[in-house]
C-alpha cells in the first residue's frame, strides 16, 4: 500500500514553489493532478498542473462518482480522480497532493493511517497579501476572496500532522524535506 502526503496552505503561501523543489528532490513521489474549472494561469499546462475542464464537464464527472473528493474553492471546482489514486496506492506508490483544507480533511478521514497532512503557513496576512499582489495573476475580487479564505484556513493550521512556517523559503524547504523523508521511511 502506498503513502499519501498532503500539502495544504493558503493561496500565496509558497506552496507551489516548495512543491516544485520537493518533486525534484523526491522523484519517487507521484503527484496527483487535480481537475479544475478555473482558468489557466500563464505557464500552466493542461494535464501537468491541472486538468482544466469546464463546469459542465466537472459536474458530469462529479455526478458519475469519478472524484474521490471535490470542493468549490475560491469560486471554482476542484477534484481528485478516484481511479488514479486507487491505482497508485495498489502499486505502492507514494502520492503527494496539493489540496485545500477541505481536501485535506477528506483525506484524513478517508485514509486515517495513510494520509499525513503538512500545513504551510505564511509569516503574516500582510505578507500573504503582498505575495498575492506580486503574482499579478488575480483580480482584486479574487485577492480579497483568497485573503478571507486564508483567515479561515490559518485558524485550522494546528489540525494537521505538521505545520511549517514559510518565512524563509530555504528554511521551509529544509523542514519539508526532513518531514517527507521521515514519512517515506516509515
Amino acid at each position: 500500500m502506498g503513502k499519501i502526503i498532503v500539502i495544504v496552505a493558503p493561496s500565496g503561501s509558497g506552496k507551489s514553489t516548495l512543491l516544485t523543489k520537493i518533486k525534484n528532490k523526491f522523484p519517487e513521489l507521484c503527484e496527483s493532478v487535480s481537475y479544475t474549472t478555473r482558468s489557466k494561469r500563464p505557464g500552466e499546462e493542461h494535464g501537468k498542473h491541472y486538468f482544466f475542464i469546464n463546469q459542465k464537464e466537472f459536474l458530469k464527472m462529479r455526478n458519475s462518482g469519478e472524484f474521490l473528493e471535490w470542493a468549490l474553492v475560491h469560486g471554482d471546482y476542484k477534484g481528485t480522480s478516484k481511479k488514479f489514486v486507487q491505482e497508485q496506492l495498489d502499486l505502492g506508490t507514494p502520492l503527494i497532493f496539493d489540496l485545500d483544507v477541505q481536501g485535506a480533511d477528506f483525506f484524513k478521514q478517508a485514509f486515517p493511517k495513510l494520509a499525513k497532512v503538512i500545513f504551510i503557513s505564511p509569516p503574516s496576512l500582510t505578507e500573504l497579501e503582498k505575495r498575492l499582489r506580486n503574482r499579478k495573476t488575480e483580480s482584486e475580487e479574487s485577492i480579497q476572496l483568497r485573503l478571507r479564505n486564508a483567515r479561515e484556513e490559518l485558524g485550522r493550521m494546528n489540525d494537521y500532522d505538521y505545520n511549517i512556517l514559510n518565512d524563509d523559503i530555504d528554511k521551509a524547504y529544509d523542514e519539508l524535506v526532513r518531514i517527507i523523508s521521515d514519512i517515506l521511511e516509515r
